[in-house]
């Protein structure tokens, strides 16, 4: 008796799945590709119906997979039930792009546009807003307290200069040290003959013209390492702006020129992509430890510029020689 329900359980469901292919119906449809409501979810949009693919999933991954992309597609229509029945159930085989106004890409040879991938480079001279200065005092003595104390006091007195000089700047402590100094002997332990502290002060200038005078002014109050300086640009969007417009019209001219090396010419620009932005780097000048007995002579700067990168890849679909 149970062997006899088994096979009637198989029957029926072979029954039905027989009935369900019945009702399928293979139907070519063209139309946009929208989203549904339900997320992940696809539909086709033509004239006056729309199609709720069933599995967008195995199409994901194409790039030209995307919202308001004109489509035809080839399939099964299927008697299901989805949650919202945003449109007829579809259930797709196969689907290709289409170009706005055409039910077909090719061309009148029976081929397809070939595509090319170019890629645009562009490099923008820019001249930099903000200069970043870093000076040291260095004081030494045989007692680490002796040493921290002589090095506050000319910390201060730097810091309070350069205050004067430099309303506007940002001025910040970057780097506080205070280590021993010890002397090496063959076969015998290191010994501690001192201790030297340093205090490193940054200040971030926006007024290039000031540069030379906060070294000075840093010198003459008590500072005896400069480590360096440090051009850069922060306000840097329309320096990135120019540059991006070159590296679009570089990889564009590629296209066109591969596209008459081929013989024919430049349909279209399928995707473009920023493939990357180089942000300036620092441009340091200046490296000098100064002494007492140094000659007080005003501190040349030349400011210079900065090189602003950027690369655009480039996807264009080119037509072949009729």
């Amino acid at each position: 008796m149970f062997r006899l329900s088994i096979i009637a359980l198989i029957a029926t469901v072979l029954l039905t799945v027989t009935a369900s292919q019945a009702l399928a119906k293979e139907i070519t449809v063209r139309g946009k590709l929208q989203k549904t409501i339900e997320a992940n979810g696809w539909l086709i949009v033509a004239d006056k119906q729309k199609y709720l693919i069933l599995n967008p999933q195995q199409f994901l991954n194409e790039k030209w997979f995307r919202k308001a992309a004109l489509v035809e597609a080839i399939g099964e229509s299927r008697d299901v039930m989805t949650n919202y029945m945003e449109g007829s159930p579809f259930e797709v085989r196969s689907i290709r792009p289409l170009d706005e106004g055409e039910s077909d890409t090719r061309t009148a040879e029976g081929k397809g546009p070939t595509r090319v991938m170019v890629t645009g480079d562009s490099i923008v001279k820019a001249q930099p807003d903000t200069a970043m200065i870093t000076v040291s005092v260095v004081t030494k003595s045989r007692l680490a307290l002796e040493a921290q104390q002589e090095n506050a006091t000319k910390t201060d007195a730097v810091i309070r200069a350069l205050k004067a000089a430099a309303a506007t700047a940002e001025i910040k402590t970057s780097g506080y040290s205070l280590q021993p100094q010890r002397t090496y002997r063959q076969n015998e332990p290191p010994t501690i003959t001192g201790y030297e502290a340093r205090n490193s002060v940054t200040v971030i200038l926006s007024d290039l013209s000031k540069v030379g005078t906060v070294i000075d002014t840093a010198a003459q109050a008590g500072a005896n390492d400069v480590a360096g300086i440090a051009f850069t640009l922060r306000q840097d969007r329309p320096a990135r702006d120019q540059a991006l417009a070159g590296a679009t019209r570089e990889a564009i001219s590629k296209a066109n020129i591969i596209a008459a090396a081929l013989g024919g010419r430049l349909l279209r620009i399928v995707e473009v992509q920023e493939d990357g932005f180089i942000q300036p780097r620092p441009m340091e000048t200046y490296n000098a430890s100064v002494t007492g007995t140094a000659v007080r002579v005003s501190t040349p700067v030349e400011v210079g510029t900065l090189d602003v990168s950027s690369r655009v890849q480039l996807t264009a679909e080119v037509e072949g020689p009729k």
